[in-house]
């Protein structure tokens, strides 16, 4: 199979900030483990901060099943809900942490209703669950 991992605004720091939610490595070696874990499947990575060139990748992604982690992206932006519903890719909407046990805002997802899934709080291998999924 082939897979494209999008992750969103802020990803790009994980294992430096809050490191008690998100862990301490960085988003390059969670890619690496991810990639090593699907070895018999091509994984494509991707990471912006721009809500744009989000939903860009996902509308020109060339892949079985995308796995979108899109950070804070994921309670407010309907440009990248748009640019899921408009292609036939199924995505997976995932999060490291638990957002349902943090504050109220992250609660509310406007991707997850065009979604295939949503998998959150498993840290890195929410990505791992979430990719797996297409295989069932």
């Amino acid at each position: 199979m082939k897979f494209l991992f999008i992750n969103g605004v802020n990803l790009n720091l994980t294992g430096i900030r809050e490191k008690g939610v998100y862990g301490e490595q960085t988003l390059d070696e969670i890619n690496a483990q991810i990639k090593a874990h699907f070895k018999d499947d091509e994984c494509g990575f991707f990471q912006s901060n721009c809500e744009g060139e989000i939903c860009t990748a996902i509308q020109t992604a060339k892949c079985d099943g995308i796995i979108l982690n899109a950070g804070a992206y994921t309670h407010y932006s309907y440009a990248i809900r748009d640019a899921i519903a408009s292609v036939a890719t199924p995505v997976v909407e995932v999060h490291m942490s638990n957002v349902h046990s943090r504050e109220q805002f992250r609660h509310t997802s406007v991707i997850s209703e065009v979604c295939k899934g949503v998998i959150c709080g498993f840290g890195k291998n929410s990505y791992i669950l979430a990719a797996e999924s297409f295989k069932l």
